[in-house]
């Protein structure tokens, strides 16, 4: 149903490591400067999406300035470098409003060698983690997490990627927990309240799968988006699974005009439209699931619907 999103965690600040994909298009920019507020020029700027291999890198100018379009929507990883500085920090790339970060570059001179090494140990912790994660390394992932949140209690993202973890071994009671506690440290994200519904879900609690996943949304279009389409599918599908179809074929619609290649929200429209015994506009969908995936893992069951539904 959905593609969670694995949250990194580098040194002691929370860094977004993966993002969904999507398909807007927009505008990411920003300036480096150095311990002094002066322009770094020349600074790499490394832009990194996440649950793929989108990455883009660009160098600053003599103002200390970058710039990258093209991206699309998402979360991405951003880190700035030269020499041996470095500063990593997460960015949202939203179609139609420019993403803007400052980065300064400083000398670690400044801390003493303790906290150095402690930097150094939490840092290697976190990239564990998340290499665990990736590689569906669960209990690994939830070992390591559990250590860093005993040492930074205000690390939503990793009851997140707990959550997401517990959520994989279905362990639901542990799930609950870690997403309710990452909503508590990041109210104004909507992530971990899909994740939330996403466990109801599969519990079939359905009225508290609505309530969070309807929190999601409402987040995502507090957020200038107007509601992601990840969001407004997994409102459907919560629907869906509670045989409330004509509800859910609204949260369809909504998605495929979101996101026009979201090829299974066009899927689950003609589902619903067929269950509506709306046979014209299932059509619609399912041709629509072809154009936007026509090699996709639903793409012969479409077409032999196509065959058999009435013109």
């Amino acid at each position: 149903m959905r593609t969670y999103l694995i949250r990194g965690v580098l040194a002691l600040a929370v860094v977004l490591a993966v993002a969904g994909p999507a398909a807007a298009q927009s505008v990411i920019r920003g300036k480096v400067v150095d311990g002094q507020g002066k322009p770094v020029e020349g600074a790499t700027v490394t832009i990194e999406a996440t649950e793929s291999n989108r990455r883009a890198e660009v160098k600053t100018n003599r103002n200390g300035e970058f710039m990258q379009i093209g991206l699309p929507s998402g979360r991405y990883n951003v880190t700035a470098a030269k020499d041996n500085l470095k500063q990593a920090q997460p960015a949202t790339i939203t179609q139609g409003n420019p993403t803007e970060l400052s980065f300064q570059l400083t000398p670690t001179s400044g801390i003493t060698p303790e906290q150095a090494k402690a930097q150094q140990e939490m840092q290697a912790l976190a990239q564990g983690a998340i290499e665990a994660m990736r590689a569906g390394r669960d209990d690994e992932a939830i070992q390591k997490f559990n250590e860093i949140v005993v040492k930074i209690p205000t690390c939503s993202d990793c009851y997140y990627n707990l959550g997401v973890a517990y959520s994989k071994k279905q362990q639901f009671a542990e799930a609950e927990a870690a997403f309710l506690k990452a909503t508590e440290l990041a109210p104004n994200s909507g992530d971990a309240y899909t994740g939330l519904a996403n466990v109801y879900n599969a519990q079939k609690k359905f009225d508290q799968a609505q309530q969070a996943s309807a929190k999601a949304a409402e987040l995502s279009a507090a957020g200038g988006a107007g509601g992601s389409a990840e969001a407004l599918y997994n409102q459907g599908v919560i629907l869906w699974n509670a045989g409330k179809f004509a509800d859910a074929k609204i949260q369809f619609e909504a998605a495929v005009k979101t996101d026009p290649k979201m090829a299974m929200a066009f899927y689950q429209l003609g589902m619903a439209n067929l269950n509506l015994g709306l046979i014209a506009e299932s059509r619609k969908a399912f041709e629509g699931y072809l154009q936007a995936e026509p090699n996709g893992a639903k793409a012969a069951e479409v077409q032999t619907f196509l065959k058999q539904l009435p013109q």
